[in-house]
């Protein structure tokens, strides 16, 4: 099939930037991130700069592979990475539009590679559990009941690509952060920092110029996970909780 990529190129963060049209020839079977490497290939050949673009694992399992694509976070498909989405799902002749993730949290390393250590950050402020265990105990020795050990695993699929942040409007990483809180604020070994994470990962949220959440949900629609919004609600909990119960 033959394509016409229209994508983002720009050299820094200083650096305006803009689209650059190019054309492709793919096949159906490819996988998104294929496509993008025959496109560097033939740029290769003509002596010119390759697109950057950040990819590690190509199986979903990473969320590296951050790309808008026609205006969607990972592209058209519910619950896929970049590097899941196939080229069957585009048709020939079709005009494709790459973008970088945008966020003022997020910023541009060079054309579709994104700074997304604030992620980092915000998981340094909380996302860990402290406790003296002198010998580790048999991980089988605390009863969890299945339904909330199920709940904590559904919020730990989470992989921090940042779509959550590209689709919201705001640019809120509520989706993201929620995920962290809840997964451990659910488990019992959460349970003695859970007041002090919430407190400390919302004000590092706050701290790397994300937006404010307003209920919109294009995170949950667009997130390759599925993270539920209803971890919003249980970090909204666990941080007025902090707050007003003087934690």
């Amino acid at each position: 099939m033959k394509l016409k990529l229209k994508v983002w190129r720009q050299q820094n963060n200083k650096d305006k930037g803009g689209f650059q049209t190019y054309d492709v020839v793919a096949e159906e079977h490819m996988s998104f991130l294929e496509m993008m490497d025959v496109l560097n290939e033939s740029l290769i050949e003509k002596q010119e700069t390759p697109v950057a673009f950040e990819h590690d694992c190509r199986e979903g399992i990473c969320g590296s592979c951050n790309m808008v694509i026609n205006g969607r976070p990972h592209g058209p498909n519910s619950g896929t990475t970049t590097c899941q989405l196939h080229m069957r799902f585009f048709k020939d002749g079709d005009t494709i539009v790459v973008e970088p993730w945008r966020s003022r949290a997020f910023p541009v390393i060079k054309d579709l590679v994104v700074n997304r250590s604030s992620f980092d950050r915000i998981i340094q402020a909380g996302g860990y559990v402290s406790v003296n265990t002198g010998q580790a105990p048999d991980g089988n020795s605390i009863p969890i009941e299945k339904d909330i050990a199920g709940e904590a695993m559904d919020a730990a699929t989470c992989i921090g690509c940042g779509a959550c942040v590209a689709a919201c409007p705001n640019g809120s990483a509520m989706l993201f952060t929620a995920a962290k809180v809840s997964h451990l604020a659910l488990m019992p070994q959460g349970k003695v920092e859970s007041s002090r994470r919430a407190k400390n990962m919302v004000a590092t949220m706050d701290k790397e110029g994300f937006g404010m959440c307003s209920n919109i949900g294009a995170c949950e629609a667009d997130c390759p996970k599925e993270i539920s919004i209803d971890n919003i609600a249980r970090l909204n909990r666990e941080y007025v909780g902090s707050v007003f119960g003087g934690a």
